[in-house]
Parts: C-alpha cells; sequence; structure tokens
C-alpha cells in the first residue's frame, strides 16, 4: 500500500479569547487536594448547564495531559472553550497537579495498588460537586475516556440527577483476552511510565503504512514535554518517567478480566455518546459495542467511530472529528425529566 499523505484537519480559534483558571479543592480525603483546570471563553458570560462540562482523564495521564496540551497551536480544552462550552478537568488524586497519596511518595513496592476506580469516582464526585457550586448550577455534562470512561459511567450511574449528557471515548469493559495497559506480574502501588518512549508503542497499533502520518511532526514531542511537567517529582527521582497509579490495573484484574463489570450500564439514564478509534487496540471495537448496546436506559445514545484512529485519537491527525462529534452531541437540545 502506497505512503500515506499527512492531511491534518483544523479549526482556527483566537486563544487570546479563552480564559484560563485552575482551582485547588478538597477531596473526601484529609490532606488530598484535587487540581481542577478550566478553560472558557471571555465573550461568554453565562452558562447553563446543558454548556458546561466536567472530564475526568485516564489511567496512566492526568487531564492537562491528555486534554490541555496545544498541538498545532490548540488543545481540546481550547476547542471546547471556543465552541462556547465552560469546560473544567479534573485531575485524580495521584495524577498531575493533585496531590500523590503518601504510598506514592516513597518505593512502590512497599505497598499496594493505590487510586482504584473507587477512588477515581470519589475524586470526580468532589469536582463535579465544586463546579455545581462554584457555578450556580444544578447539572453539567460529564466526559471520560478509558479509565476514565469507567470513572465517568460509574459516576453517571450513580448520580442521574446531576448529569445531562455523558460523552466517552473508548471506555473500558469486559474482555476476555489481554488488556494491553496490563503487562502482568506483581504490582506495586504504582509504575513508572517511559513517556519518552510512548511514541513506538503509539505508533504500532496503527497499520504500518499509516504509522509515518498518524501523528504529525513535532506533536509527540510537545505532548511529551508537557506530560513530563506534569510530575516534577519525575526530573529529580526517574527522569523522562511518569509516576502512574496501578489502582486502575488492579482494577483490571479484579474486574474487568474476571468478567465483573464494576459498574452497570444499564443504569446510565443521560444521552450517551461513545466516541471510537478505528484501529484502538486498548478498547477493542468489539467491546466498545457490547458496552454501547448495555445503554438500554440511555434517552438517546449515538456512536461515533473515527477513521485512522488510535485509543488517543484526540492527539492525532483525525481529532477534529473527535473533537466536533463531542462538541455537537452536547450543543443539542436537550432537557432531563
Amino acid at each position: 500500500m502506497p505512503e500515506k499523505e499527512t492531511i491534518v484537519t483544523t479549526t482556527r480559534i483566537d486563544l487570546d479569547d479563552i480564559i484560563f483558571e485552575d482551582h485547588h479543592i478538597e477531596s473526601d480525603t484529609t490532606g488530598i487536594t484535587l487540581y481542577v483546570r478550566n478553560k472558557r471563553s471571555r465573550s461568554v458570560s453565562q452558562f447553563g448547564p446543558d454548556r458546561t462540562i466536567v472530564m475526568v482523564h485516564g489511567a496512566t495521564f492526568s487531564s492537562g495531559s491528555l486534554y490541555d496540551v496545544r498541538l498545532g497551536g490548540m488543545s481540546y480544552m481550547d476547542y471546547l472553550a471556543a465552541k462556547g462550552f465552560d469546560v473544567f478537568a479534573v485531575d485524580v488524586r495521584g495524577y498531575g497537579h493533585s496531590t500523590r497519596p503518601s504510598e506514592m511518595e516513597q518505593d512502590g513496592k512497599l505497598s499496594p495498588p493505590v487510586v482504584k476506580t473507587d477512588t477515581g469516582v470519589a475524586d470526580l464526585a468532589s469536582a463535579v460537586d465544586f463546579v455545581l457550586r462554584h457555578r450556580g448550577l444544578d447539572r453539567v455534562n460529564i466526559f471520560g475516556m478509558s479509565w476514565g470512561g469507567t470513572v465517568a459511567g460509574a459516576f453517571v450511574a450513580n448520580n442521574p440527577d446531576k448529569v445531562v449528557k455523558l460523552a466517552l471515548l473508548a471506555p473500558q469493559w469486559l474482555s476476555d483476552k489481554p488488556i494491553p495497559i496490563d503487562a502482568g506480574g506483581e504490582l506495586d502501588s504504582y509504575r513508572l511510565v517511559p513517556v519518552l518512549e510512548a511514541k513506538a508503542r503509539w505508533l504500532s497499533t496503527a497499520p504500518e503504512y499509516a504509522r509515518d502520518s498518524l501523528v504529525p511532526d513535532g506533536w509527540f514531542e510537545t505532548w511529551a514535554d508537557a506530560t513530563l511537567a506534569e510530575d516534577p517529582w519525575s526530573r529529580e527521582k526517574a527522569p523522562d518517567r511518569l509516576r502512574a497509579s496501578n489502582g486502575p490495573i488492579q482494577d483490571i484484574r479484579d474486574y474487568w478480566r474476571a468478567g465483573r463489570p464494576f459498574y452497570d450500564p444499564s443504569r446510565i439514564a443521560a444521552p450517551v455518546l461513545l466516541v471510537h478509534g478505528e484501529w484502538d487496540v486498548d478498547v477493542t471495537i468489539d467491546l466498545a459495542l457490547a458496552f454501547f448496546q448495555k445503554l438500554i436506559a440511555a434517552p438517546y445514545r449515538r456512536w461515533v467511530e473515527i477513521g485512522e484512529a488510535t485509543h488517543l485519537v484526540l492527539m492525532e491527525k483525525n481529532r477534529i472529528q473527535a473533537f466536533d462529534a463531542i462538541a455537537s452531541f452536547f450543543f443539542e437540545d436537550y432537557t432531563p425529566e
């Protein structure tokens, strides 16, 4: 097959019009604070529930790393803010600029895996409650990807009165096959992720003919620098490596590979959008379909498949397709009963 030409869809936005604020909020645990970043347009003064989004990240990288690195001059959060949304993204404890549990400040071999999914759900709940108070709202939209899709889905299933809509990118589901993020072996409290080596694994999930065009030149290096900056500890103790909690990996073994759903998607009573990348090997299309078919209580549900995209579609050449699908879904008029 001939080598593919790199064609990147772009959207022009006025970055000077975007306001950035950050907040350190209390969690449900004494001594643990959560970092919440916010972006919105300077030209919009009022936001209702249908234009407010709270986002949560996956099992390895923080919200800043996944949602707010300016690739090609624009981040996912920038895009949503420019479209008229009030966008908040929380770092679960142990990630980004949130407090690390004490077990992550010592040798990982001294403790079992920390920051499991129930903790992620509690931290998302703290962030949502903060946003509701901060903006004087009764509901918000929710977005999560991968492990964050589980965190978001479980939160929405348990809090229907606080949610307008739910958008998910490649949410976890039951698998009878090994899941790539779990490398096997005994789990310490956290793992060290070699960020600079991530590109080879990332590109390997796409067909060989498409690898050179999947991530535009310079994007990976920009992302890697920003990701490593999210954990200053790494620069001193483990250069070029990022701490990531192993609680989500333990939950893969205890739930998703054991045939036990962490929560029941049929209890989600909000409209749901599922976005998936054609070349995603972390959450394969059969897993995504099995999850989608469980959404029987959603007032409506939608699947958008992004061609020539992997699990990290939000940082690839076709990312605007995912951005557009999510923004359009949240824009649609819908009034919860």
